[in-house]
């Protein structure tokens, strides 16, 4: 009896065919990303049209300027996605060819950076359109989950972003010889090196669980009404998911050594922050601080 679950025989292409020499295979990677942008429209349309849901001001914005607003918010989250990646994970290999950093198609993105690229673009379109931030940043607190839902789903599909070697029973043995490279003492009898499934459990707790609590908390309990309050617990919420999934996540081969097989960025003896943990520690911050404004505020 095996001790692991083996990877579902499933292709990182929704189909495959050719034509004329030319082979169409879309991506379930790309599918994740259309469909997250086309529910998370859907539910930020169904808030504004809602105007009970929000203060005596009325909703963020209407439904024409929602359809807007994601045009911005897909060039923030491409840009800074991308430029998030170079940065943080692989600074050295794209400062010696910066040329590059451009070839997005080779893949490599970076949620924190695609984060920051989507704060960008929504302040932006705040500020020249005159629209309330808050409220922005609330509509689309509750829009983003099924995003992320869909895309670490994507990520267990392409074998890609899998966890740390583990001997439990529900280790998921994928392939590729990368996944397959353990340490020694955590191969299973037959010689099979199984992964915690860990975009499996930012799935769960970053998608599902924490788009459902938003969820409620805006169309169940008038959340909106509070400008703020949501996307502070959305940022707490994220934070602390992510922060914990790393422990079962395994780290960037470039922060991994022979003495630090965890690939600590930030070491205090045996333990420290991985650099997922260090970049979802502000998100912790900022989200408390906006959490403790909007509790401060009157609701309306």
């Amino acid at each position: 009896m095996e001790h692991y679950i083996t990877f579902p025989n499933v292709s990182p292409d929704i189909f495959s065919v050719t034509l004329f020499g030319f082979t169409i295979a879309p991506k379930w990677y790309a599918m994740a990303y259309i469909m997250g942008i086309i529910i998370g429209w859907f539910i930020a349309v169904q808030a504004v049209k809602r105007v009970q849901l929000w203060d005596k001001d009325g909703p963020a914005m209407q439904r024409e300027n929602i359809e807007d607003l994601v045009t911005w918010i897909v060039l923030g989250v491409v840009l800074g996605g991308r430029l998030g990646y170079v940065l943080f994970y692989k600074p050295d290999v794209y400062l010696a060819d910066p040329i590059s950093a451009l070839k997005i198609w080779e893949g490599g993105m970076a949620f924190h950076g695609g984060l920051a690229g989507v704060l960008v673009a929504v302040i932006l379109y705040c500020r020249k359109y005159k629209f309330d931030l808050w409220k922005t940043a609330d509509m689309l607190a509750i829009a983003t989950a099924p995003g992320l839902l869909l895309g670490r789903i994507a990520n267990f599909i392409n074998a890609e972003l899998w966890g740390r070697a583990t001997l439990s029973p529900w280790g998921v043995a994928f392939p590729g010889i990368a996944a397959q490279d353990c340490p020694i003492d955590m191969y299973h009898p037959d010689g099979i090196c199984a992964r915690y499934p860990s975009q499996l459990y930012e799935a769960g707790l970053e998608g599902l669980l924490l788009g459902t609590l938003v969820l409620i908390m805006a169309f169940g309990f008038g959340a909106l009404k509070r400008k703020g309050l949501v996307t502070g617990v959305f940022f707490i919420g994220y934070g602390f998911a992510r922060m914990f999934v790393e422990y079962f996540r395994q780290a960037d081969e470039q922060f991994i050594t022979a003495d630090n097989p965890l690939g600590l960025v930030v070491r205090l003896g045996d333990t420290g922050l991985s650099m997922g943990q260090l970049l979802s520690l502000p998100m912790v911050i900022f989200g408390i601080v906006v959490l403790v404004m909007a509790l401060k505020r009157k609701a309306a």
